[in-house]
């Protein structure tokens, strides 16, 4: 009898086995672990050398024509999970112990940074009409927004929503009216949101120099306000800000703060400064008086302890949820992740309607002239942010750059020691000088299941170095 035929392999795995069997699959599943398992390589080609400085000797040379493969692989380093998970989780990797070196102390940070006075400000949007939301109490999911005798808005809608909505269900933040809602503001709201933001870091000094009876020469001669903070997009698609906010002696984290510093003193000046703080701007109508961009109602201040037995939120929790938001973007409240170059372009979109009336406010508003420095067109597909994602101030802690380099530096010293290289001497004068050609990116033909699989076991070994690492503080601690 003659044996059954072999099932067909699924058309992904065949397409692996074909590229596993290529001559140059071995120095390119290096290369492809060494970016970390990429889902956006990026290809070049070109040379480096290495010369001494002084003598012009030839130190080390490197060329991509002496791959198998004809090029290098370099990671995209995009942060958004959205675009490349493996980068991504690199990019909150190192937003986490920016913002925990800034808490607890550690790479470079004096440790005493611990006893400083902190807090975690949660800021939050005006709104611009109602929306669906989930709602609990007592842990029982409570009627979406009822209202007596069922009243119905000018539209001829229901103004309320008798409905339990789940957690997870799609109606969530969509307006209840979309005619209702007022969309140009929000744009608007989401547009001058950094400015806001910049203005509020002017006004707490202000509120402290009038609080302690001192001037502003004098404030800046005993304290340092220090702070690190991202954004969070709700599903409504305005955004939130997430910010640790800190006092330090004169000269930033490694001096004690004054006596009279304390986090109930900060967590004043904050509320204070957010109900003082607007950015006036033209009304989106061009009749009426200039309106005011204001802060909203729901405002957070919770004090950080080390540990979370204290009264307040504990350090690691915060740095956790910052770092969380780092990786997303405008995509989490129903939008895309790349920009939107022509308004033809709108109607197609895979998004929801409250997205896409958002985006076609953006465009609206672009063409006015009053608007014209906020470049909505470029920030459509943001809903209006032009800002960053997150910034800090200059004292703070850590940076990202500077997080890079040593984990560059660390990467180059571990290649040495495989190859039995010698350490490069301190006191030599080298140049390094290269020349590289852009030559492609994204996975060809049988490479995404090599590149989930490398991404894959880096992130569960990462998993398991941070339980390590959280068990031997725990200790420590203890």
């Amino acid at each position: 009898m003659s044996s059954a035929p072999m099932p067909a392999l699924p058309p992904e795995v065949a397409a692996a086995v074909q590229r596993a069997e290529l001559p140059d699959f071995a120095r390119w599943h290096e290369m492809i672990k060494s970016a970390g398992g990429c889902e956006q390589p990026i290809r070049l080609r070109g040379e480096r050398l290495t010369v001494d400085g002084e003598t012009g000797e030839l130190i080390e040379s490197y060329s991509t024509d002496d791959e198998p493969t004809g090029y290098l692989i370099t990671a995209c380093g995009n942060r958004r999970a959205s675009r490349c998970a493996a980068c991504a989780e690199v990019y909150r990797d190192d937003t986490y112990h920016l913002i925990i070196s800034g808490l607890t102390g550690g790479k470079g940070v004096d440790e005493q940074v611990s006893g400083h006075p902190r807090v975690f400000l949660t800021l939050t949007a005006p709104s611009f009409g109602a929306v669906h939301a989930h709602r609990e109490r007592g842990g029982k999911v409570q009627p979406c927004r009822p209202r007596r005798d069922d009243p119905l808005c000018q539209h001829g809608r229901a103004e309320g929503c008798r409905r339990r909505h789940a957690a997870d269900d799609a109606m969530l933040g969509q307006p209840i009216c979309e005619d209702c809602y007022d969309y140009q503001r929000a744009v608007l709201w989401n547009a001058h949101a950094p400015e806001l933001w910049r203005r509020l870091t002017l006004a707490v000094p202000r509120w402290l120099t009038a609080e302690l009876g001192i001037t502003h020469k004098a404030l800046r001669a005993q304290a340092r306000i220090s702070y690190a903070r991202v954004i969070e997009y709700q599903r409504r698609g305005l955004i939130h800000f997430h910010a640790v906010v800190r006092l330090d002696g004169p000269d930033g984290p490694e001096q004690p703060p004054p006596a009279w510093a304390s986090s109930s003193l900060l967590e004043r000046a904050l509320r204070a400064a957010v109900s003082e703080v607007s950015v006036p701007i033209p009304a989106p109508d061009g009749q009426s008086q200039p309106e005011e961009v204001r802060w909203g109602r729901q405002v957070d201040v919770q004090a950080i302890q080390v540990a979370a037995q204290l009264d307040g939120i504990a350090d690691k929790h915060v740095a956790r949820y910052i770092a969380k938001y780092a990786t997303k973007g405008a995509e989490d409240s129903g939008t895309v992740d790349r920009p939107i170059r022509f308004p033809s372009q709108i109607r197609t979109l895979k998004v929801s309607e409250h997205a896409r009336r958002m985006i076609w406010a953006c465009f609206a508003l672009a063409d006015q002239p009053e608007y014209g420095d906020l470049r909505l067109r470029n920030w459509a597909h943001m809903l209006g942010y032009g800002g960053h994602f997150s910034s800090k101030s200059r004292r703070y802690s850590v940076t990202l750059t500077q997080l890079r380099e040593a984990r560059a530096e660390f990467a180059a010293q571990a290649a040495r020691q495989a190859e039995g290289l010698p350490e490069p001497d301190p006191n030599r004068n080298v140049v390094s000088t290269g020349r590289w050609k852009y030559a492609g990116s994204g996975l060809l033909h049988g490479e995404h299941f090599w590149a989930e699989q490398a991404r894959d076991r880096i992130q569960k070994a990462r998993r398991v170095r941070q339980s390590i690492t959280e068990r031997d503080q725990q200790r420590k601690a203890s």
